[in-house]
């Protein structure tokens, strides 16, 4: 049997666990949902020993890697995949990135950090954009009264559902897919104003007012989001995984949303 260790068991990596558990994998993992300690050196060290693949959805913690500084040394040999994000490659004025952009000129140095040690152990590191699904999505800012609408002319962004990463996971798992880095993105860079217009329209409301960036009084973490700009290619994943999304733009991710449960 296939056997699976997954560093923290979080919104999009639980979704992969019950994924390959489905495919008859045995997964653990460490987190408040997972079954083992991430403190617990003993346990974790005998299930990374047991799997054959690792995959780590960690982020950095004070500007490091936690899992690679605490059992880097027991990772030989294994499968190893790691959730990292697009925010790696900075701001690119609107420009297309793919996997040969240069990274670690954007605000995200710590996250580039670890993509890079995660690619020099022979990783399949996963470049992920801002993700969206159940729970977690912009029908609940707009519900919640958190969406806005930002006047930022030419400003885009890459999305990407959870599902599309399980699937894109999952493919390269399948593929025994070459160590590198792979953007999991959709086919449609687009502002984050047309998304939060096209959920006003499934709900049958009203959009927030178009706001400038001082009006907005946004928190620094949302600063930062709006402080960066730029078009995520997948053609990598496409071609090396043989992966498509199933959502392909915003609008059809939306749509499934509001028709599982109302968004």
């Amino acid at each position: 049997m296939s056997r699976l260790l997954i560093f923290g068991l979080g919104y999009t990596a639980s979704r992969i666990a019950d994924a390959l558990r489905e495919d008859g994998w045995q997964v653990d993992a460490t987190g408040s949902a997972g079954n083992l300690d991430f403190a617990d050196r003993s346990a974790v060290e005998a299930a990374v020993a047991a799997a054959s693949h690792v995959l780590s959805s960690v982020p950095p913690a004070d500007d490091r890697d936690p899992v690679l500084d605490a059992y880097d040394n027991v990772l030989d040999g294994k499968w190893l995949g790691y959730l990292s994000s697009t925010g790696v490659y900075g701001d690119a004025a609107g420009a297309w990135v793919d996997e040969s952009t240069p990274t670690g000129g954007g605000r995200r140095t710590a996250r580039a950090d670890c993509d890079a040690r995660w690619l020099g152990l022979g990783a399949r590191v996963f470049r992920l954009p801002g993700i969206y699904g159940p729970g977690r999505s912009a029908f609940d800012r707009v519900r919640e009264g958190k969406a806005h609408r930002i006047d930022i002319p030419g400003q885009v962004f890459s999305r990407v559902h959870v599902d599309d990463i399980v699937g894109g996971v999952v493919a390269a798992v399948r593929a025994e897919a070459p160590a590198g880095a792979y953007n999991l993105a959709d086919d449609l860079p687009t502002s984050q104003n047309c998304v939060i217009e096209e959920a006003c329209r499934l709900l049958g409301t009203q959009p927030p007012p178009l706001q400038t960036m001082e009006e907005a009084d946004l928190s620094p973490m949302a600063r930062g989001f709006y402080a960066e700009n730029r078009r995520v290619a997948n053609g990598k994943a496409k071609r090396v995984l043989g992966w498509e999304p199933e959502y392909p733009t915003y609008k059809e991710g939306l749509s499934s949303l509001m028709a599982s449960d109302g968004g």
